[in-house]
């Protein structure tokens, strides 16, 4: 078991801050402060350089982070193996779960709703990031396992298949547009849209799907630019054009009726999510456990 000197160090370690680990820990940064000191005096050597408000590892610091986070994932799995042998649901442990934006806000709350019922012992925290720094994130042992989409051409991540979603244009059930409930690629570059904003990873693939039929963004009648899903989905409710989204985010507004599909056949917009876990850590069993829920639940 790690001592709690030891957890402090590698919390202030992982997030190059003293006062997010002590938010992180519910202690006080004169409390993290002191326990770092205390490490400090008993190696006797300087675990952190300081210059200004910023902090960054010494290279004795360094080591003794490379070494905690190996031993925080031997604590983690060896806590969750021995409790899981008296009684599954009571098994204990800690996982920190990293989700890319969408999968953060409509299949995460299900899902860890679901697991915390079935295994209440077990800790969790969620980390909502894009898909892109939450790779960044396992690989610098921020997350234990992330759900990210695409594939990176990392060799570091093992990545395992978790759901398809599809990007769809909606419109209000109020709108005039709804008048005709299929277009073709030529009407919807004359047809009002709402786009998301730069960055995103729905423009990306709408960019991307859009480009094999040797159309531009700047070639569509595209009225307004918005950052976020909701807020996106929110506009679309209010203003009369098009706007793409991911089913898994519009699926309630389309059922209950608030919002409308336009199919456009030319224009079938698929993209892929995956777990994804760093090399060599496939058996973690906290890890399988949480997984084969998580797949279980959609």
């Amino acid at each position: 078991m790690l001592n709690f000197g030891h957890l402090v160090f590698y919390e202030v370690a992982k997030l190059l801050s003293f006062s997010k680990a002590s938010e992180i820990l519910f202690i006080s940064q004169p409390s993290v402060s002191k326990h770092v000191k205390n490490l400090e005096a008993q190696y006797g050597i300087a675990l952190f350089e300081r210059k200004g408000n910023t902090i960054s590892l010494t290279e004795e610091g360094s080591i003794l982070f490379k070494y905690l986070s190996k031993a925080n994932e031997i604590n983690s799995q060896l806590e969750f193996d021995i409790s899981i042998l008296k009684n599954t649901a009571a098994a204990r442990g800690t996982l920190v779960i990293g989700a890319s934006t969408t999968v953060a806000l409509y299949l995460m709350p299900k899902i860890l709703s679901g697991f915390h019922k079935a295994f209440p012992e077990i800790k969790l925290r969620l980390i909502n990031r894009n898909s892109e720094n939450i790779l960044k994130a396992l690989l610098n042992h921020e997350i234990d396992v992330g759900i990210i989409e695409g594939k990176n051409k990392t060799t570091l991540a093992n990545y395992q298949f978790f759901l398809k979603d599809e990007i769809v244009a909606v419109c209000s059930a109020t709108s005039s547009l709804i008048k005709k409930p299929q277009i073709s690629i030529t009407e919807l570059i004359e047809t009002p849209i709402a786009l998301r904003e730069k960055g995103s990873g729905t423009l990306a693939v709408l960019t991307a799907a859009l480009e094999k039929e040797n159309i531009k963004l700047s070639d569509l009648n595209t009225q307004v630019i918005i950052g976020g899903t909701e807020a996106l989905k929110n506009f679309l409710l209010e203003f009369d054009c098009i706007g793409f989204l991911p089913t898994i985010s519009v699926q309630k507004q389309i059922t209950n009726g608030e919002l409308f599909r336009i199919n456009i056949p030319e224009l079938i917009i698929h993209r892929e999510f995956y777990f994804i876990q760093r090399q060599g850590e496939e058996n973690n069993k906290l890890i399988k456990l949480f997984i084969k829920h998580a797949a279980n639940s959609i």
